[in-house]
C-alpha cells in the first residue's frame, strides 16, 4: 500500500514538472493567426466598422441594395483559361462529398451566378427589374505574397450595375468612389482614378488581325507591364498570343501615351466609336463634378480576363501604395456562365487593407475610442437587482448601458470604470433615492463651466425615457 502511494506521488511530481516545462516554453498553441490573415480586437473592429459604415452609407446615397453569398464557392466559377493569376491563388480543395470548391477569391462570379438565377431559362429574360444596383462587403481569399495593403484575406466593397450598356453606369460608379473618398477626408490631391477602355485596345488588335479569342489573354499579359517590363511583355505577346514584333511594339508604345488623343493616334484608331465612348465618359465626369479625379492611362487594362470595356484603377498620387481600387465593364461574363444573351454589367472592388493604409498615410484616421451611453452602478449587493432593472429601462429607451459588476460604496472605482469604457453618464442606484422612486445620474462629459444642478440629477424612474431633457 505504501509503495502504491509513493508511486502515485512520483507520478504527480512528474506531471507537475512536465506542466511547468510546457508552461516555461510558452503557450501550447500559436498565438498569431495564419500567415496573411488578421485578428480584429475591439479597437480594430471599431475602425473596420467605421470603414464599412462609410461604404454602406455611400451605397445608400447612390440607391444600391446590399446582397451577400457564401464564402465557399464552386471552383469552376474561377477556372477561366486566360493566364490570370487568380486561378493560381485560390484556396481550393475537394470537400468530403467530392465537390471541388474554393474560398472565393473575388465576388463578381458569385454575383454573376446569382443574377443568372434570376433569368428565365427558356427565354433568357430577366425576372427582376433592371437595372440591378447591388453592393456587398465580402471577405475574399487569395494565396499571394503579402505586402503593405495586401493580405491573403481581405474585405472588399463591391458595387455593380447590371443592365445598363451606356457609360452613364461607369460615371455613376466612379462618382460613388469619389464620394467615399471625400467622406473619409481623402481629396483628388491624394488619390487619382486612371481610366482606359479595353474596347479601344480591342480596336487596335482587330486592326492588327489578332483573333478575338486571344483578346482576353492579351489584356492579361499587358496588365503585367509594370511588373515584368516592356521587353518581357513583348516576348509573351509573341510566344503566347502569336503577335508579330511590329504589332507588339505598337501596343506597348501606345500604352505609354499620356492622353487619349495621343493613344488613338499611335494606335491608329482615330475617331472610332470606342474612342468616342471614352471621351463621353470624361465629359460626363466634367458635368458630374469629379473630373479632377480622372486621368487617362492607356497602360491600365486590369488583370481579370472578363473585362470588356471601360476599366479604371484608383492610385495613390504619392506613389507609396499599390492600386487602391479597380473595376470596369464585363458585358460577356454572364454569357460565359450560360446566359442566352449578353447582359451589360459594370462594377468595382475596393479592399479594406489598402484603404486603411491610405488613411494612415494621410493621417485622417478618426480617433475611435470605446464608448457607451451609460454605466449603472449599485450602491451595494442588495441594490444590484434594482440596478439591473434601471439598466433594462434605459436600454428600452435606446441607450447603450454597461452594468458595473462590483457593487459597493467606493464611488471612485465606479467612476474610473465609467471613464475607461467611455461612458457619457453614470447612474447610481442607492437605497435613499430608490425609496423615493428615483435614480441619481451624473453627466461625465459636460463642459467645465456647467452649473452643478445640470451636472447631476435625481430622475424619477418613470421619466428615464426623458433623461436627456434633464441635462439639456
Amino acid at each position: 500500500m505504501a509503495e502504491a502511494k509513493n508511486g502515485k506521488k512520483k507520478e504527480d511530481k512528474k506531471a507537475i514538472k512536465s506542466a511547468e516545462k510546457v508552461a516555461s516554453k510558452g503557450p501550447a498553441i500559436h498565438l498569431d493567426p495564419p500567415a496573411g490573415t488578421r485578428d480584429f480586437f475591439p479597437a480594430d473592429m471599431r475602425m473596420q466598422n467605421y470603414i464599412y459604415g462609410k461604404w454602406k452609407e455611400t451605397a445608400r446615397l447612390y440607391g444600391f441594395q446590399m446582397y451577400d453569398a457564401p464564402v465557399l464557392e464552386h471552383e469552376e466559377l474561377y477556372k477561366r483559361k486566360a493566364g490570370e493569376e487568380i486561378t493560381e491563388q485560390m484556396y481550393n480543395f475537394e470537400d468530403k462529398e467530392g465537390y471541388k470548391v474554393t474560398l472565393r477569391p473575388e465576388m463578381t462570379p458569385s454575383l454573376a451566378r446569382m443574377v443568372l438565377s434570376l433569368m428565365r431559362a427558356e427565354t433568357g429574360e430577366m425576372a427582376a427589374l433592371l437595372p440591378l444596383k447591388w453592393f456587398s462587403i465580402p471577405q475574399c481569399w487569395r494565396f499571394e505574397t503579402c505586402q503593405r495593403g495586401r493580405k491573403r484575406e481581405h474585405y472588399q466593397w463591391n458595387m455593380d450595375i447590371v443592365g445598363v450598356s451606356e457609360v452613364t453606369a461607369e460615371a455613376e460608379l466612379l462618382s460613388a468612389v469619389v464620394s467615399f473618398f471625400e467622406s473619409v477626408g481623402i481629396t483628388s490631391k491624394d488619390v487619382g482614378l486612371k481610366i482606359n477602355s479595353r474596347k479601344v485596345l480591342a480596336a487596335v488588335l482587330n486592326a492588327a488581325g489578332v483573333p478575338s479569342d486571344k483578346f482576353a489573354e492579351t489584356c492579361v499579359i499587358i496588365d503585367k507591364l509594370d511588373k515584368i517590363g516592356a521587353d518581357a511583355v513583348k516576348k509573351d505577346l509573341a510566344k503566347l498570343v502569336g503577335l508579330s514584333a511590329e504589332v507588339s511594339d505598337t501596343i506597348v508604345a501606345a500604352t505609354g501615351a499620356k492622353t487619349l488623343e495621343e493613344f488613338a493616334d499611335i494606335a491608329g484608331v482615330g475617331e472610332s466609336s470606342e474612342v468616342e465612348e471614352l471621351r463621353r465618359l470624361f465629359a460626363l465626369a466634367e458635368d458630374y463634378g469629379f473630373a479632377d479625379w480622372l486621368q487617362f492611362d492607356a497602360s491600365v487594362v486590369r488583370g481579370l480576363a472578363y473585362y470588356t470595356g471601360v476599366v479604371f484603377e484608383g492610385f495613390d498620387r504619392a506613389g507609396v501604395l499599390r492600386a487602391v481600387c479597380g473595376g470596369g465593364r464585363y458585358d460577356k461574363l454572364l454569357e460565359l456562365y450560360g446566359s442566352k444573351k449578353e447582359v451589360p454589367c459594370v462594377g468595382f472592388g475596393f479592399g479594406d487593407c489598402v484603404v486603411m493604409e491610405l488613411l494612415k498615410e494621410r493621417k485622417v484616421l478618426p480617433d475611435l475610442g470605446a464608448n457607451v451611453d451609460m454605466v449603472v452602478a449599485a450602491y451595494n449587493a442588495d441594490m444590484m437587482g434594482k440596478a439591473m432593472n434601471v439598466a433594462r429601462r434605459l436600454r428600452l429607451t435606446g441607450k447603450s448601458v454597461d452594468v458595473y459588476p462590483e457593487p459597493g460604496r467606493k464611488v471612485k472605482k465606479a467612476f474610473r470604470y465609467a471613464d475607461k469604457v467611455g461612458a457619457a453618464k453614470i447612474a447610481f442606484v442607492a437605497p435613499d433615492e430608490w425609496e423615493k422612486g428615483e435614480v441619481r445620474i451624473k453627466d461625465l462629459r459636460c463642459a467645465v463651466d456647467t452649473p452643478d444642478e445640470k451636472k447631476q440629477c435625481d430622475i424619477p424612474l418613470e421619466k428615464l425615457a426623458e433623461l436627456d431633457s434633464f441635462f439639456s
